[in-house]
């Protein structure tokens, strides 16, 4: 019966594309030739003087952008802080004459960002994440730690105003130059434009902040159940405001130290009037600056988070700076 059902089913199929099939050829060779005619226009376009023109005039803003497309991209480059302990490698074989599915033992993570727990542990890893951040990751609260973090917070906060900055930076250049663009390039071939104009694409995801997450796998592996503690800029001040709290300061530090905050870069750049301290640029020249806030002598040197140490630096001379103990202003 199911068969006899099917060769009807396929037999009027059959019936209505043979019917259909002149006007389908037709949309299909619409669609070609609008898409190989749109094609040729791009490739007229690109190719002509007056994009050229466009392109020379603005090579120095586009360079520009791509250079600081790549320093926030640095900035957003750091390695997971853990010291979980290493347990070494097995191979497991299950020889049970039952046939389990264990749906989620296939999808089980052993990472160093990814503990591997009782659901206990998962559910309470949900109520009180940065300690179990600490217990089971290994991290331990000390100077040397808090000072990791601040460093990482104070970068990914740079990455992210930069990425807002430099995308309004471009919007920018496009509009002074949009009128002299025909619409349709700048609307549907928008990618392509930027790409032809020499820009490097904006990746404005946040995929790059690290996370830890806790698993329970049942031993059968039909259940799971996750807890992820993401670090994004508000989780970094919450954990280094934490760590801060269990730490026992040495007493050179002590009564003195600043915690590296998104709180604290917006002081020191208000307090030098978002000016770059070593080249005097200003928001108010370039308005989609992106300002950093250095330490005038790096920590790696023995500098501390004080106001006294901390300056702000546009990025340009932030990079140039490296680890070098800045002069005096």
């Amino acid at each position: 019966m199911k068969f006899f059902m099917f060769l009807i089913i396929i037999t009027i199929i059959l019936c209505i594309l043979n019917e259909i099939w002149p006007y389908l050829l037709g949309i299909a060779a619409f669609i070609l030739g609008t898409y190989l005619l749109w094609k040729l226009y791009e490739h007229c376009y690109f190719n002509s003087q007056n994009f050229k023109a466009i392109k020379q005039r603005i090579a120095t803003y586009a360079k520009s952008c791509n250079e600081l497309n790549e320093h926030i991209e640095s900035l957003k480059d750091t390695t997971l802080i853990s010291n979980k302990v290493d347990y070494g490698d097995a191979t497991y074989h299950d020889s049970s004459k039952w046939n389990y599915q264990r749906k989620y033992l296939k999808d089980q993570k052993y990472e160093p960002n990814v503990h591997q727990c009782s659901r206990s542990v998962c559910d309470n890893a949900r109520k009180k994440p940065f300690e179990y951040v600490c217990k089971y990751f290994g991290i331990k609260a000390n100077e040397e730690t808090l000072s990791n973090f601040e460093t990482i917070l104070n970068n990914f906060e740079a990455a992210e105003e930069g990425k807002q900055n430099l995308k309004a930076e471009k919007d920018s250049i496009f509009k002074s130059i949009e009128t002299e663009i025909p619409f349709l390039i700048r609307t549907i071939g928008k990618r392509k434009l930027e790409k032809n104009l020499g820009f490097k694409p904006i990746d404005m995801s946040t995929a790059y902040f690290p996370k830890y997450i806790f698993e329970y796998v049942s031993s059968g592996g039909n259940a799971s159940t996750q807890c992820e503690v993401v670090m994004n800029i508000e989780n970094l001040n919450k954990f280094i405001q934490f760590l801060s709290e269990k730490i026992k300061f040495s007493k050179s530090v002590a009564g003195q130290r600043a915690l590296m905050t998104s709180k604290l870069r917006q002081h020191i750049k208000e307090r030098d009037k978002f000016t770059c301290r070593q080249c005097g640029i200003s928001i108010a020249q370039e308005p989609h600056l992106l300002l950093e806030i250095d330490h005038i002598i790096p920590v790696s040197k023995g500098g501390l988070t004080v106001e006294d140490n901390l300056q702000t630096l546009c990025w340009r001379c932030n990079r140039s700076k490296g680890s070098k103990v800045a002069p005096e202003s």
